[in-house]
C-alpha cells in the first residue's frame, strides 16, 4: 500500500498566507492555513464524538468552504465522507442512508428540515463551529494517507435508475489533479468559481480540488447563479472556468453576454455532456473557445480535455486522454476497432475507482480483471488522435436495422435557429422495430412546432434517423448536473409508444 502525504498539510506548509477559499455571498476569506486549522479542529471532533476511522458520515449542504474543511478533517481522521444530494427527498435518500449506515449527519441551515426527516444523529453547521472551538488544532501524528485509501463516496446522479456509491480515494484525487493541471497549466496564480453541486465530482473536482492543490483560490457561490457568475467572469478574478452544457447555455442567454469582456478567462472548459455545436459557436462568436471534456464519477473525473490551440478546427472533439488515463475503443467483444471506427471507450490508471461501495457484483461488471473501466460510452478516435463521443450505449436505438445515435440527431435538431435543446429517445415502433421520439425546448420569445422540426431533420439526416414523434417541452427532467433524464422522459411518455 503505497502512502501520499497529507496534501491539506502540505498545501498549507507551502502557501499558509495565500487565500484557499472566497464565499461570495458572506465575503468570507479563508487562507490554506485556516483551512488547514480548521479541518485538524474537525479531524479531533470526529475523535471525541467515537467517530474513528473508516466510519462513514454524511453531509447535506450547498456549496460552502466549510464542506471542503470537513472533506480535509475527514481524510486526516480516516473517515469516509458521504456527501447527499439535497434536492433528494427523504423517501429518495432513506435507502442511501441504510447503504453507507452513516453514524452523523452534518448540514447546514437551508437543510436543517430535510436532515431533520433522516433516521441518524445531526450536526448543524452552527453546532459545528461550537465544536471547533472545543478542539486544541493539533496536527495529526500521520501525516501519510493511503493512495487507495476510501476519502468519500460519491452516488451517481441515477440518469439510469437506481444509484451506486462510486468510491473516491486519495490517490484518485491527485491523478485528477495532475490531469487537470497539465491540460490547463494550473497553477497557484489561478483562479476559478466553484458552484457545481458538491454531492457531483463536478463540484468538488473540476476544478475546486486540482485548484486547491495548486495554490489558487476558489471563489465560492451557494449554488449557480448566471448574474454574479457574468460579474465574476467581467471582472478579472478568474483565469480557469468549467461549467456543464446547462451553464454554458444560461450565460449564453444572459442579456450581458453579447457585450460582456469574457476575454481575461484563459481556459474554459466543459464537460458532463456533449456540447451542442451551435453553443459552441455562440461562444466563438465571442471569442471564446470552450475547450470539450469527458469522464466520469468513476474516473475521478478527468480522462479527455481538448486543447484550445485544436478547438475549432476539431470541433466537437472532447480531445486526447490526459496524462494519466489510458483509453481503449473496443466492439462487443472486447477486441480493439481501428481508428476511424465506433468502440466502447474503456478506461484504465489511477484516477480510475476501485469499485462501488459494498456492490461487489455492480463492481466486477464494470471492471475486468486488467483493471479496465467499460464506460458505457460510444466513441471514435480521428487519425490525429483526437476522440469523439457519440453517445451512450444504452441510449443508442436500432430503426430498420440501423443503428442510431441521439447524440447525432440532437447535435442536428439545436442546429435550427428556433431550437434551444433536444433530447431524443428511442420508442418501440410495430413496422421499424424502433423509431425516435424529439423533445424539444424552444429558444426564449421563440416558437416551434413538430412538422417544422421534422423537416429539418429531413434536411440533414437520413430517413431513418429523422425522428417520428416531436414533443415541445418547457423543460426537461434534469439531474442536479443538468443532464436530461432520459428514462424518466422515457417512462412519462410510454403511452406515445
Amino acid at each position: 500500500m503505497r502512502q501520499i502525504f497529507d496534501i491539506a498539510a502540505k498545501r498549507a506548509e507551502l502557501t499558509p498566507e495565500r487565500t484557499a477559499f472566497h464565499e461570495i455571498e458572506s465575503g468570507r476569506r479563508l487562507t490554506y492555513a485556516q483551512v488547514e486549522d480548521r479541518a485538524n479542529r474537525f479531524a479531533e471532533t470526529l475523535v471525541r464524538l467515537g467517530i474513528g476511522r473508516g466510519d462513514r458520515i454524511a453531509i447535506l449542504c450547498h456549496n460552502s468552504a466549510t464542506f471542503f474543511e470537513i472533506l480535509f478533517g475527514c481524510a486526516k481522521a480516516g473517515v469516509i465522507l458521504v456527501p447527499l444530494n439535497w434536492r433528494q427527498t427523504p423517501s429518495e435518500l432513506a435507502p442511501i442512508m441504510a447503504d453507507c449506515t452513516p453514524r452523523l449527519l452534518i448540514h447546514d441551515e437551508a437543510t436543517a428540515d430535510l436532515a431533520g426527516r433522516l433516521d441518524v444523529a445531526l450536526l448543524s453547521f452552527a453546532d459545528y463551529e461550537a465544536e471547533l472551538v472545543k478542539s486544541p488544532g493539533q496536527p495529526p501524528a500521520e501525516m501519510a494517507w493511503p493512495s487507495d485509501g476510501i476519502w468519500y463516496l460519491l452516488y451517481t446522479s441515477g440518469t439510469t435508475g437506481k444509484p451506486k456509491a462510486v468510491i473516491q480515494t486519495f490517490g484518485m484525487a491527485l491523478a485528477n489533479h495532475v490531469n487537470v493541471a497539465q491540460a490547463i497549466d494550473l497553477t497557484g496564480a489561478d483562479a476559478s468559481v466553484n458552484f457545481l453541486p458538491l454531492f457531483h465530482t463536478a463540484g468538488i473536482n473540476l476544478y475546486t480540488i486540482p485548484v486547491y492543490l495548486a495554490g489558487g483560490t476558489s471563489h465560492i457561490l451557494t449554488k449557480f447563479d448566471p448574474d454574479p457568475v457574468m460579474d465574476l467572469l467581467e471582472s478579472g478574478k478568474l483565469s480557469v472556468f468549467f461549467g456543464v452544457p446547462a451553464i454554458y447555455q444560461a450565460l449564453s442567454l444572459h442579456p450581458a453576454f453579447d457585450r460582456a469582456d469574457l476575454g481575461r478567462v484563459r481556459s474554459w472548459g466543459c464537460g458532463g455532456a456533449p456540447l451542442p455545436e451551435a453553443l459552441i459557436r455562440a461562444f466563438l462568436a465571442r471569442g471564446v473557445r470552450v475547450c470539450n471534456g469527458m469522464g466520469m464519477t468513476e474516473t475521478g473525473p478527468t480522462v479527455f480535455l481538448m486543447d484550445p490551440d485544436h478547438a475549432v478546427a476539431k470541433l466537437g472533439s472532447v480531445g486526447k486522454p490526459q496524462l494519466l488515463s489510458q483509453v481503449r475503443l473496443v466492439d462487443a467483444d472486447g477486441h480493439d476497432v481501428a481508428r476511424g471506427e465506433r468502440g466502447e471507450l474503456w478506461f484504465r490508471g489511477p484516477a480510475v475507482t476501485p469499485g462501488y461501495w459494498g456492490n461487489p457484483d455492480a463492481t466486477r461488471n464494470a471492471i475486468d480483471d486488467a483493471g479496465w473501466l467499460r464506460s458505457g460510452d460510444v466513441g471514435r478516435q480521428d487519425q490525429d488522435g483526437y476522440y469523439y463521443i457519440v453517445d451512450r450505449i444504452k441510449d443508442m436505438y436500432i430503426s430498420g436495422g440501423e443503428n442510431v445515435y441521439p447524440a447525432e440527431v440532437e447535435d442536428v435538431l439545436t442546429n435550427h435557429p428556433d431550437v434551444l435543446e433536444a433530447a431524443v429517445i428511442g420508442i418501440a415502433d410495430e413496422r421499424w422495430g424502433e423509431v425516435g421520439h424529439a423533445f424539444i425546448r424552444a429558444r426564449p420569445g421563440r416558437s416551434i412546432d413538430a412538422d417544422t422540426v421534422r423537416r429539418h431533420a429531413r434536411d440533414h439526416l437520413a430517413a431513418y434517423k429523422v425522428p417520428k414523434l416531436v414533443t415541445v417541452l418547457d423543460d426537461f427532467p434534469r439531474t442536479a448536473a443538468g443532464k436530461v433524464r432520459k428514462h424518466i422522459l422515457k417512462a412519462e411518455n410510454a403511452g406515445q409508444e
